[in-house]
């Protein structure tokens, strides 16, 4: 029987996830690889975090969406799987955002962070 969780996500794009994992300073390797649980079970994922207990976490794709999988008996984050998801969730849709709008002409021209927490993104094309 696995100890591995596999959490859903909304996440689709590699590329933004990866933007998103660098951008709060998460060290990530390149998949595929294994993500290492309980007693050598092993996961195949696309990102994997290592962590210094030996039990990594990974986000390996579904067929619909990337997953967080994890032996969450072995979380060694600064914080718990909720708020850690939250972050990674807030700078992927960031990078998806700002990739969408660069594919349609648009430039980010203001960027804001709020004391909240959220992000305020204005966006301009300039047309001849």
């Amino acid at each position: 029987m696995s100890h591995f969780s596999q959490i859903k996500t909304q996440i689709r794009n590699l590329t933004s996830l990866k933007a998103a994992l660098t951008d709060l300073g998460i060290d990530w390797k390149p998949g595929p690889r294994e993500v290492r649980g309980y007693r050598g079970q092993t996961m195949a994922a696309e990102v994997v975090i290592e962590q210094e207990n030996g039990y990594d976490i990974g986000f390996a794709w579904n067929g619909q969406e990337y997953e967080l999988v994890a032996d969450l008996q072995f979380w060694q984050q600064a914080t718990p799987v909720d708020h850690f998801l939250r972050k990674v969730t807030q700078r992927y849709a960031f990078h998806t955002v700002v990739s969408a709008s660069s594919a349609q002409g648009f430039q980010v021209s203001e960027q804001h962070n709020n004391q909240d927490g959220s992000i305020r993104l204005v966006v301009q094309r300039w047309s001849a």
